[in-house]
């Protein structure tokens, strides 16, 4: 069966949560880890996934993608092979699928273990 992935994000290392993320987190929600993607962030909170994608030559242009676990309705986790190194998630919700790939960096159970908690 081919799934339509809306977009895709890499996952390099984990890193500090930055003052933009934490300004735009609600009452009650908290960062529980951050990633440095190739361009910014990603932060998982209890909540959802937070991802910051700079944008321009000088990118000082910012998207935020939200994806709140609630809207999750199935995922999968791949570790890396002996040959394949990276890992990925794919995350299956009500808009439609996401790709993270996991860079042999990042403890992929980790995230795994993350998710669960949230969405199960």
């Amino acid at each position: 069966m081919a799934v339509n992935t809306l977009m895709t994000w890499t996952f390099l290392s984990e890193t500090a949560v930055t003052r933009d993320i934490e300004d735009i987190l609600i009452e009650g929600e908290r960062a529980e880890i951050a990633y440095k993607t190739i361009r910014d962030i990603a932060v998982v909170t209890n909540k959802r996934i937070i991802i910051a994608d700079r944008q321009g030559l000088t990118g000082k242009k910012v998207e935020m993608y939200t994806i709140p676990f609630k809207s999750i309705v199935m995922y999968s986790s791949e570790n890396g092979g002996m040959l394949d190194t990276n890992a990925g998630l794919e995350l299956w919700t009500k808009a439609g699928t996401f790709k993270l790939n996991i860079n042999k960096k990042v403890d992929i159970r980790k995230l795994d273990r993350l998710i669960a908690e949230q969405i199960l």
